[in-house]
């Protein structure tokens, strides 16, 4: 696992169980690709949201194009798609670039757990 931001980590296909789904707190997946223009629009504001909620919540990245294996396990179609796992389990998704405020509040990241 790499740091593409300040608190935004890579994921993979091999790491994706470890990071993700044994996490102790909610992991926000970000499934994206270097082609993806709003995937590129979209990593600045994971970044923040990555740094305010450091040590309360996960935010990392998997580039869908090198782990296929996650992204048909999750059945992630569209790029950027944002899975909030929570438990291990997928809670809340959002296909497309979104203002933070909007990701928030679509992700359900403002109610207790």
């Amino acid at each position: 696992m790499t740091a593409t931001a300040a608190h935004l980590l890579e994921v993979t296909d091999a790491t994706f169980a470890e990071e993700v789904l044994r996490s102790d707190i909610p992991v926000l997946v970000d499934f994206t690709a270097e082609w993806c223009p709003p995937c590129r629009m979209v990593a600045p504001v994971l970044g923040r949201l990555a740094e305010e909620r450091a040590g309360a919540l996960k935010v990392v990245s998997l580039d869908v194009d090198r782990n296929p294996e996650t992204q048909a396990a999750y059945g992630v179609l569209s790029m950027p798609t944002l899975v909030l796992f929570r438990g291990g389990e997928p809670a809340r998704s959002v296909v497309g670039a979104q203002p933070k405020r909007r990701l928030v509040e679509q992700l359900g990241l403002d109610e207790a757990p």
